[in-house]
């Protein structure tokens, strides 16, 4: 769980990560469940390389810290979503605005919704673990 005492701190370093990966970072920010960062990916990068170099890098950044007295890892998985140029002003705002949108709506409730937005199949048994 990222507590708000050093969400800023992961959130600066995982902007890092993805830009020493040569990748832009546009925007990174979340709750204490889960980030989204929002990434100008160039063509050779995986989306998935770039997932585990984020997971992998902050998880031990985070332990290293001792941000937790347990261990932190990140959960199996994520979800990738792709958006259009004309789209990036609102995208950058729903990421910064994070805090107050989950006032409104949980995690799992959002991310079913990108789903099933963007015509994604699912089965309820493949989904995260949500904390609501």
């Amino acid at each position: 769980m990222l507590l708000p005492a050093f969400q800023d701190e992961i959130y600066k370093y995982i902007a890092g990560i993805v830009e020493g990966k040569e990748q832009k970072s546009l925007a990174v920010n979340g709750i204490a469940d889960h980030i989204h960062v929002l990434v100008g990916l160039k063509l050779a990068m995986r989306i998935a390389d770039l997932v585990r170099d984020i997971k992998n890098n902050s998880s031990n950044f985070i332990n290293e810290k001792g941000f937790l007295k347990q261990k932190f890892s990140w959960q199996d998985g994520y979800g990738a979503f792709s958006y259009s140029q004309s789209n990036f002003g609102n995208v950058v705002d729903y990421i910064k605005n994070q805090k107050e949108h989950h006032k409104k709506k949980t995690f799992k409730e959002e991310y079913i919704g990108f789903l099933k937005k963007f015509n994604i199949p699912f089965e309820d048994k493949y989904l995260f673990d949500f904390y609501d």
